[in-house]
């Protein structure tokens, strides 16, 4: 990694100005903040204990400690590779832009199209995985405190009260929702410390290191055990989510073109330490395998903290867990809708001229936020009918996501040496590095597509194609029906930047 400090770079705005687009969004971010976001959106106390049942049961012990090793890794790899091209374009239109710049000239425009439909996906559905998870611990919480019955609906409403909530903090609340961001990596910092700590000092009884480090389960129906470990990585695929956040900040970040890259960067490292002490903890204080999976309160990680803690004790550190998941969900509402403000102030998104209206009092895009919160609901429905439906959310952010951080990587690779770097890029490193980002990319996306239990019913079957089919035949439809005539051309007047209206 290299960080060119060279004399002459031009300001925040100029940068801006030169990339097509004029500063609207207030810039007050500091490089911890945009940091602090992304940190906050992958939140290991979320994905790690909203998936951990699902490691449970898809490889065991074995494959949420192995399998998180060999993740956090290879994500760190596409992580840099997106940092690299962040720090050349820094700007919140983040990934489709970034296709758009590096892709052939004649095809720039489809790169682009296909990148911001896929990333718009990915980011709807972190933020229903979020909160979804979120509602199923606030649930066991309710259960244990308040004899609160679980049902499919009641965690429905609870997922719906927190999107309401979290769009209300972005609506209303802007600087509310900096300092929380700001507040959240502590929360973590500290949460996974407290947790971790008392996990290994409290309980009389731990596992033993071969189980933690070798234990295989398999409780998919599957009779593969390498098709189970695979399926296994989802948990912590989707733990490391949510990172391009920094890139969606850079337009609200000062001195973007570094501070942009280092977030990424800087988020996926710090996760990938914290996930792995947190698993520990876990895996070791596991009490009874069987009951804590099969737990009433349908979150086992709650099971092992009152096993392993008591009901006092681990109902407070419940809470911690849910108060990290609630900070998580918060700076994903604000993520996605940046995303959906950028790509709309490029007409692509219907209606385009809502999403991408500015309130005149907060300077953010209220519009925006509000379509990121209904469009995550409507993602998360299904769970009234299909059991694994969590997992499928889950499958279709990384899906979404991942294809969308890595097409500008792929792109770069090609480019070559006419790649011109920002200020903070990886030197000698960038090809090697981005050609191991696009394979590892494309394996995980056919195999989060795949079944995950057997039999596959239309109960328990894997609804990620289809929602991924879904979004590409509309994109694809409305690209050859009419985008491909406007969309990112340079001869036609582009969407005006944001609109500010009134609230």
């Amino acid at each position: 990694m290299t960080e060119d400090t060279t004399a002459g770079v031009p300001s925040d705005e100029e940068r801006l100005a030169q990339l097509g687009y004029t500063q609207v969004l207030a810039r007050r971010m500091s490089a911890f903040a945009n940091y602090a976001v992304s940190f906050t959106i992958i939140s290991v106390l979320s994905g790690c204990l909203t998936l951990y049942s699902f490691g449970m049961t898809t490889g065991g012990p074995a494959v949420i400690t192995w399998g998180w090793v060999a993740v956090g890794l290879m994500t760190l790899l596409v992580g840099l590779s997106m940092a690299e091209i962040c720090s050349a374009y820094p700007t919140s239109a983040g990934l489709y832009f970034w296709a758009h710049r590096l892709a052939p000239e004649r095809s720039a425009a489809a790169w682009a199209w296909f990148t911001g439909w896929f990333n718009v996906l990915g980011q709807v559905a972190v933020t229903a995985g979020i909160d979804f998870g979120a509602a199923s611990f606030l649930g066991a919480y309710l259960n244990l405190q308040f004899d609160f019955e679980v049902t499919r609906v009641r965690t429905v409403l609870l997922f719906a009260a927190i999107l309401l909530l979290h769009g209300l903090l972005n609506t209303f609340g802007v600087r509310i929702v900096a300092f929380l961001n700001s507040v959240s990596v502590w929360w973590h910092v500290l949460g996974v410390a407290v947790i971790v700590g008392a996990l290994a000092v409290v309980p009389d009884h731990h596992r033993s290191t071969s189980f933690v480090f070798t234990h295989f389960v398999n409780g998919t129906g599957w009779g593969s055990g390498v098709y189970v470990v695979l399926l296994g990585l989802l948990m912590a695929q989707y733990t490391f989510t949510g990172y391009d956040a920094s890139a969606h900040m850079t337009e609200e970040t000062r001195d973007a073109a570094t501070a942009g890259p280092k977030g990424i960067v800087r988020s996926i490292w710090t996760s990938w330490i914290a996930g792995f002490v947190l698993l520990l903890g876990f895996t070791y204080a596991i009490q009874s395998y069987d009951k804590e999976l099969a737990s009433a309160t349908g979150a086992p990680p709650a099971q092992i903290l009152l096993d392993a803690l008591g009901a006092t004790s681990g109902k407070l550190l419940l809470l911690v867990v849910i108060g990290a998941q609630l900070f998580c969900g918060m700076a994903s509402v604000t993520a996605n809708s940046r995303m959906i403000y950028a790509f709309s102030r490029d007409g692509a998104l219907p209606f385009s001229r809502l999403w991408h209206t500015v309130s005149p009092r907060t300077r953010t895009p209220v519009a925006a936020v509000w379509l990121a919160a209904f469009a995550a609901l409507v993602l998360g429905l299904p769970y009234l009918i299909n059991s694994t439906a969590y997992a499928a959310v889950t499958s279709i952010a990384v899906i979404g996501l991942y294809l969308a951080y890595v097409v500008p990587t792929f792109l770069r690779v090609r480019k070559g040496a006419a790649f011109q770097r920002g200020p903070w890029h990886l030197g000698r490193w960038s090809g090697v590095i981005g050609v191991v980002s696009v394979l590892w990319v494309l394996a995980i996306t056919i195999l989060f597509m795949l079944p995950q239990v057997s039999p596959v019913t239309w109960k328990t079957f894997n609804y990620a194609p289809i929602a991924v089919l879904v979004v590409l035949g509309f994109a694809a439809t409305w690209w050859l029906v009419s985008a491909r005539h406007w969309f990112l051309d340079p001869a036609r007047a582009r969407t005006p930047a944001s609109t500010p209206v009134k609230n």
